[in-house]
This record gives structure tokens, C-alpha cells and sequence, in this order.
């Protein structure tokens, strides 16, 4: 997977667009290891020993006589210190061992001399030797498990800096491929929108077509029958106009440009008008308006639920049978308080009814409605209106046959 990478300053390295900080902060862990002490040199910690020794005995042997021996002994363990610390047990041991000397030379009577006449002074020297030894040896244990310490810490960072790498990686990878599943998901709907929608236009366009060209050519027809077909010319523009309208709607939508400018709506009122618009599409179908007394007036927009109450009734119309009945139904619902708190208006028609399969995708764009024969825009675009204000729609099938669609809008209130 290719990527392009920013402009960089000199001396930095380019970082690849999309990397999430998590990736470059491992990364940085990485080259920015906290550095572990270095392995010990046994030559180096005994040869700085060694000349720390000669350098205390040579500044202490002018106070020879007027110094207690408790204090070149003390004196001679730091040599013991630095040499265990630079080069481990090995240099610490032999660094005492030199010390040991040193204060046997310099310090235990007879000065100059190896040997030591009074018992005294050999249990100081053993003593001093053993002390040395044990500081040495105890310091150059101590140093190694610091710095095996420090090594096993400096792993476990580098260790965890790769795991957040590697963590951060597989979570760009992941959104990725989210987003190519999105894509992809997108496309496929798009496609199917395209070739549904494609079907809805041709359709009328294809009637308006054959009765120009009917018209065009100078066929005789009677006065009744020009004004049937120039009556069927319009009916097919309005629907074209309707078509247009539901998909300017929904791409508002989609980017989220359509809110609802409500206001009070009697949605009788609103009924009976789409009906009276509509009442060309019910040529052979009857339609039953049933408007509940007393009912409460709706805080809608009231262009939008036009379109939303347009298209159900169209939709039923192009489906149902001849001498069928479609109806349009409202009616409120009580609220907690016993009053009523929403409208309920239900559409059926007694067509072919809906596919089980599709019920629960009837609303999305790129799904087709009842019989196939619609393209789901308009019913997507129902629901979005629907939910923009509040409510909610559905589809059922109804127990003689045809198609049953309820949505729920908000009573005005104050």
C-alpha cells in the first residue's frame, strides 16, 4: 500500500502521511533508548585500582607517625570501589589483594617490609584484606545486577515501543480496510441506486416520448382522447418532477442540509391537497381518505411531509389492482398523560404486498419497494423525513393481501 510522505526539514526523516502519532511515538522510543551502562573491563578496573592504591599509599606516607592505621585502611578501600565498579569482581579481588600490600608496606611496622611482628597487626591486615575483598566483590555484584537490570528494563521498552508500533500499524491497517469496506459498500449501493433510478425515469419519459411522437405525426384523434393523452403528458412530467425532487431531497440529506422548518399543520388539510393533486394517479383505484375527528394539529414542515405523504400514495397507486381501494388514515395516539402526544397515518393498498426479504431494507435508496417496481428513493426519503422530525415509519403486510405503511409525527403543542 502505497504513501506519500511530507516535506521534510534536513536531518529529519519523512513521515508517511496517515501514520498515527502512536506509530512515530514508538518509533522515537525506539531510537531514543535510554543507553545501559557499558560491560565491565576487568584490565582497566584493575590497572586504575592498582595506581589509586599506589596513589594513597605515596600521599599518606609522609603522616606515617602521626595518623592512626584505621585511617590508610579506609582510605585503601575506595581504590577496592572503582576497581570492582570499572572491572568487576576480578579487579576488585586483585585491587584488594594490591591494597593488602600496599598496607602492609607502608603502614605495619616493620614499614618497607612484608613482614609483621605483632599479632595485632596481622589480624589488621587480615582483616583489611577479607573487608576489601568483601567490599569489592559485594560492589562488582551490585554493579552487574544494576546493569543487568538496566539492560532487561531497556529490552522491555524496546519491546513495548514495537508493540505500540506494531499496534498502532494493525489500527491503521484496520481503518483502511474499514474504509475500502465503506467504499466499497458505497459503490455497490450508488450502482444499484443508479440502475433503479434509471428504470423510474426511462419509465415516464418513455410515455411522454410516445405520445409526442403520436401527436407528431398527425394521427386524427377525437377531442377526448388529445386531452386524455395531453392529460397523461403531464401526469408524467409531474411524476418526472417528483423523481427529481426526491433525489435533490435526499442528497441534501445526505449532506445534512435539510432540516424541518415546522410550524403548525392541520393535517387533513394536508391530506385532502395531495389527494386532490394526486387524484389523476387513482384512475381505476379508489381512495379513501379516513381523517379521525378533532385531530390535534402536527409541528412539521410542511413541504416535507407533503413529499413523504406524495410518495406513499403514489407508490400505492402504481401497485394497486384495479378497483382496488388504497387509504390514507390519521389518527392520534394518547400520551402518558391521556392527551395525545403523536399523529399516526397509515397507507395501504391491496397490491401485490411487499417481499418478506425486503421489509428490512425497504427504506434504504438502493433497495427496491413492492413488486420491484419502485427504486426506494422516495420511501428512503420518507424516512429521513419522518425521523428528521421525531417519528418513526414501518411497513407490514396486511392479512388479506397488499402492503400496510405507518409513520408517527409530533402533536403542536403551546
Amino acid at each position: 500500500m502505497a504513501t506519500t510522505t511530507t516535506g521534510t526539514v534536513p536531518g529529519q526523516a519523512a513521515t508517511p502521511t496517515g501514520t498515527p502519532p502512536g506509530m512515530v511515538a514508538g518509533a522515537t522510543a525506539l531510537r531514543r533508548r535510554r543507553p545501559t551502562r557499558r560491560a565491565p573491563a576487568p584490565l582497566v578496573g584493575l590497572a586504575i585500582g592498582v595506581l589509586a592504591v599506589g596513589a594513597v599509599t605515596v600521599g599518606l606516607l609522609p603522616f606515617n607517625t602521626s595518623v592512626s592505621r584505621a585511617i590508610p585502611a579506609l582510605l585503601l578501600v575506595l581504590p577496592v570501589v572503582a576497581a570492582g565498579v570499572l572491572g568487576g569482581r576480578l579487579a576488585a579481588v586483585a585491587t584488594a589483594v594490591a591494597g593488602a600490600v600496599a598496607f602492609s608496606l607502608g603502614f605495619i611496622p616493620p614499614v618497607g617490609s612484608l613482614r609483621v611482628a605483632v599479632s595485632d597487626d596481622a589480624v589488621a591486615l587480615l582483616v583489611f584484606t577479607l573487608v576489601a575483598m568483601a567490599v569489592g566483590t559485594l560492589v562488582a555484584l551490585e554493579d552487574d545486577r544494576r546493569r543487568n537490570a538496566e539492560q532487561r528494563a531497556a529490552e522491555i521498552e524496546a519491546m513495548h515501543a514495537r508493540f505500540q508500533a506494531l499496534v498502532a500499524e494493525q489500527e491503521v491497517l484496520r481503518r483502511e480496510a474499514d474504509r475500502l469496506a465503506v467504499m466499497e459498500q458505497v459503490d455497490l449501493q450508488r450502482a444499484a441506486l443508479l440502475r433503479s433510478v434509471s428504470h423510474d425515469l426511462r419509465t415516464p419519459l418513455a410515455s411522454i416520448r410516445a405520445v409526442a411522437s403520436d401527436l407528431r405525426s398527425g394521427a386524427a384523434h377525437g377531442e377526448a382522447v388529445r386531452q386524455e393523452l395531453l392529460g397523461l403528458v403531464c401526469d408524467e412530467a409531474e411524476r418526472l418532477d417528483r423523481i427529481v425532487a426526491n433525489l435533490l431531497s435526499l442528497s441534501r440529506i445526505e449532506a445534512g442540509a435539510f432540516q424541518p422548518e415546522r410550524q403548525a399543520v392541520d393535517l387533513a388539510e394536508l391530506i385532502e391537497e395531495v389527494a386532490r393533486r394526486l387524484g389523476r394517479l387513482f384512475d381505476g383505484v379508489r381512495l379513501e381518505c379516513l381523517v379521525a375527528a378533532g385531530l390535534p394539529l402536527v409541528d412539521v414542515d410542511y413541504v416535507q411531509i407533503d413529499q413523504v405523504l406524495s410518495n406513499l400514495l403514489e407508490n400505492a397507486a402504481r401497485v394497486a389492482p384495479g378497483g382496488s381501494t388504497v387509504t390514507v388514515a390519521a389518527s392520534a395516539l394518547p400520551g402518558s398523560d391521556g392527551g395525545p402526544a403523536e399523529v399516526e397515518v397509515v397507507v395501504s393498498d391491496q397490491g401485490p404486498g411487499i417481499d418478506p426479504g425486503l421489509i428490512d431494507h425497504l427504506f434504504e435508496p438502493h433497495h427496491g419497494g413492492q413488486a420491484n417496481t419502485l427504486s426506494g428513493v422516495g420511501l428512503a426519503l420518507c424516512r429521513s423525513i419522518v425521523e428528521a422530525h421525531g417519528g418513526m415509519i414501518e411497513s407490514k403486510g396486511r392479512p388479506g393481501g397488499g402492503a400496510r405503511l405507518r409513520f408517527t409525527l409530533p402533536v403542536r403543542t403551546g
